[in-house]
């Protein structure tokens, strides 16, 4: 690139490392020898080209005062919210709950919402009578004659293994009385 070049840093292609060689937008170097810097598209005359220059000048100045009008804009839309209290993080939350209100207005939601509460009663009434079921079942075990053969069993099994006290309490193989050699602390 030319060091004597103008750089247009409102340019869409600004640090892009474009080569401008075929543009239009630029002029020719003063003192330039005829057309051998910019040599003209075929088809366009020198009055053409220099026409086109100018239009494309006009364009860019008006790109220049639209991207300062827009940053005006947007200083004091920034400024009348800073005034008004809100900041991003409370539109992003205004934003998110009238979301959430939206999607809790909406059929699908509404829909969605009903089926879910009836699977979770349907389920609940399922568990429940799952629930009686097995405690009927285990009364019934229970009150077998199998059960309490068992049952007796077991007890004749304690019995024998555990004995019992003077006063018919039954008690722990590892209950001892304390002496005098091993005092209780």
């Amino acid at each position: 690139m030319d060091p004597s070049q103008d750089i247009n840093l409102n340019s869409p292609n600004k640090g892009l490392g474009v080569d401008h060689s075929d543009s239009l937008a630029e002029v020719p170097v003063e003192g330039a020898v005829g057309n051998s810097v910019n040599p003209l598209p075929p088809g366009l005359t020198e009055e053409e080209a220099e026409e086109l220059r100018t239009e494309l000048m006009k364009v860019e100045e008006e790109i220049n005062t639209l991207r300062q009008v827009l940053s005006a804009k947007e200083r004091h839309a920034a400024e009348l919210k800073r005034k008004l209290g809100l900041s991003p993080l409370n539109e992003l939350r205004q934003n998110i709950t009238k979301s959430w209100q939206d999607v809790q207005t909406s059929n699908a939601y509404k829909k969605t919402q009903e089926t879910l509460s009836q699977a979770g009663q349907k389920t609940s009434a399922a568990l429940t009578t799952v629930g009686s079921a097995i405690t009927r079942r285990l009364g019934d075990m229970r009150n077998s004659a199998t059960f309490k053969s068992f049952e007796d069993k077991m007890g004749n099994l304690k019995y024998k293994v555990v004995g019992t006290k003077g006063n018919g309490d039954v008690s722990s193989p590892t209950d001892t009385t304390p002496t005098q050699e091993n005092p209780p602390f």
